[in-house]
């Protein structure tokens, strides 16, 4: 009886183990399809898109200095989209102090509309696509000093930031970031797809921001992977 019951133990070990073998085989087929896909028609571009992505790791941008004095500051920072179904998005981008991420400054939520437009010279599948922050855009500064340096350009009315604590500033005049009351912030940018991976634009060497449409990106910058 012994035999017999330890017998049965290792036949459903065994099972089971057919079984999670199996459905990891299918995640990993689904996943080596995924990858090799490479969508070219702007309807394959946004479908393709729908879901997470995330930076590969700390990335470096050039940035221009909030301060005004035309020098170029070093940004290091991770990313994080979310692409839905109905054309809306939300980015969140960690901005931090060091080349490692192991100090974070600040981090900003976007949320808003997509506005997706012709096809960029870039690559064949590249497609112009505009970010339109109409939805939210908050600033959660994640050190002190961040907390400071936000409160010392802090707009007459606006109540101070504190540390880890979101605050909302979608419509609000915000001197330090550029931003005029009422003004609605949009990025023009560029997406692309390769191996499984989501490029967007390459930030201008001059730190100029993709603001205006005249200032859309020309090169793809470091790839996000999905989630």
């Amino acid at each position: 009886m012994k035999k017999l019951t330890t017998l049965m133990v290792l036949a459903l070990v065994f099972t089971v183990s057919q079984t999670l073998k199996s459905q990891e085989m299918k995640s990993l087929r689904a996943k080596a399809k995924q990858m090799v896909q490479e969508p070219k028609t702007l309807e394959a571009v946004k479908k393709y898109a729908l879901g997470e992505w995330k930076s590969l790791s700390v990335e470096l941008r050039p940035t221009e200095d909030r301060a005004g004095t035309g020098k170029i500051q070093p940004t290091f920072l991770k990313r994080h989209f979310i692409y839905n179904d109905d054309d809306t998005f939300v980015g969140t981008i960690t901005l931090f102090a060091d080349n490692y991420g192991q100090m974070p400054l600040m981090e900003f939520e976007f949320k808003g509309d997509l506005k997706w437009g012709e096809k960029h010279p870039i690559a064949d599948g590249a497609w112009n696509i505009d970010y339109i922050l109409n939805k939210g855009f908050a600033v959660t500064p994640l050190h002190e000093q961040a907390a400071q340096m936000l409160n010392a350009g802090l707009p007459e009315g606006m109540s101070p930031f504190e540390l880890n604590t979101k605050k909302d500033i979608l419509g609000k005049a915000f001197p330090m970031f550029h931003i005029e009351e009422g003004q609605i912030v949009s990025d023009y940018d560029l997406i692309y797809f390769k191996n499984g991976l989501l490029f967007m634009g390459a930030k201008h060497v001059d730190g100029t921001p993709f603001d205006k449409p005249e200032n859309r990106p020309h090169q793809l910058q470091i790839p996000l992977e999905r989630i």
